[in-house]
C-alpha cells in the first residue's frame, strides 16, 4: 500500500508544476468555472495517458527523433501562443459571471485540455524521463499487472491534482473581485504566450542552428 502510495504523490508532483496546462485550466476555471476547469484538466489527462502508452510500448524513440521534436516545438507554439492570444482578447469583454459559461461548451474545454497537453514538448520529456524511468526500475521486479496498477496510481494522483486545480480557480472566481480575476486571468494568458514564444525558440534552433 506504501508503495502504491508513492506512485499516487508521484502522479501529483508530475502534474503540480507551474506551466501552460495549468495556466490554462486556471484561467477556464476562473472564466467558467469548476465543470470547465475539471473538463479541461480530464481532457489534459487524456493527452497524459496517450504518451504513457507510447512510453510503454517503445514508441518514444520514434518522437525523440529531431524533425519530430520540431514539429512538436512548432504545433506547441502554435496552440499555446493562439490559446493565450485568444485569452488576452476574451479578457477585454469577461465580467467572470455565470452568464459567462454558456460561450463555451464541456467539449470545447475537454478538447482544449487535450490538444493543449498533447502539444506540449515538455509533457514528452516528464514521460520521457519519469515514467520511462519508472518502468526501468520496475519492469524487472515488477508483473505487467503491477505495472498496470502502479500506472494507474499516477494517473490517480493526476486527477487529484485536477480537483485541486478547478477548486482553486472556481473559488477565486467566487471570492475575489473582477478586476482581481482580470489581472490573474491576464497574467495566465500572457505565461501561456511566453511559453508559447520559448516553443517556438526551440523549434527554431533545431530546425537552423543544429
Amino acid at each position: 500500500m506504501n508503495s502504491i502510495l508513492t506512485y499516487v504523490v508521484l502522479g501529483v508532483s508530475l502534474a503540480a508544476p507551474i506551466g501552460p496546462v495549468n495556466a490554462a485550466q486556471l484561467n477556464k476555471g476562473l472564466r467558467l468555472g469548476f465543470g470547465h476547469a475539471w473538463i479541461f484538466g480530464l481532457g489534459a489527462l487524456l493527452a497524459d495517458i496517450c504518451y504513457m502508452l507510447l512510453v510503454y510500448m517503445g514508441m518514444i524513440h520514434f518522437i525523440d527523433q529531431p524533425f519530430m521534436q520540431a514539429f512538436l516545438w512548432l504545433f506547441g507554439f502554435f496552440v499555446l501562443t493562439y490559446t493565450g492570444s485568444e485569452g488576452l482578447v476574451n479578457n477585454t469583454k469577461t465580467s467572470f459571471v455565470d452568464g459567462q459559461r454558456g460561450s463555451s461548451t464541456l467539449f470545447r474545454s475537454f478538447n482544449s485540455g487535450f490538444l493543449l497537453s498533447i502539444s506540449n514538448p515538455l509533457t514528452i520529456l516528464f514521460w520521457l524521463g519519469i515514467y520511462g524511468s519508472v518502468l526501468a526500475k520496475a519492469a524487472s521486479s515488477f508483473t505487467t499487472f503491477q505495472l498496470g496498477i502502479y500506472s494507474l496510481a499516477i494517473i490517480s494522483g493526476i486527477l487529484l491534482w485536477d480537483v485541486f486545480m478547478a477548486t482553486v480557480s472556481s473559488v477565486a472566481r467566487n471570492i475575489l473581485n473582477t478586476q482581481f480575476l482580470l489581472l490573474i486571468s491576464l497574467i495566465s494568458s500572457l505565461s501561456m504566450i511566453g511559453f508559447g514564444i520559448y516553443f517556438g525558440f526551440q523549434a527554431f534552433k533545431l530546425l537552423f542552428l543544429s
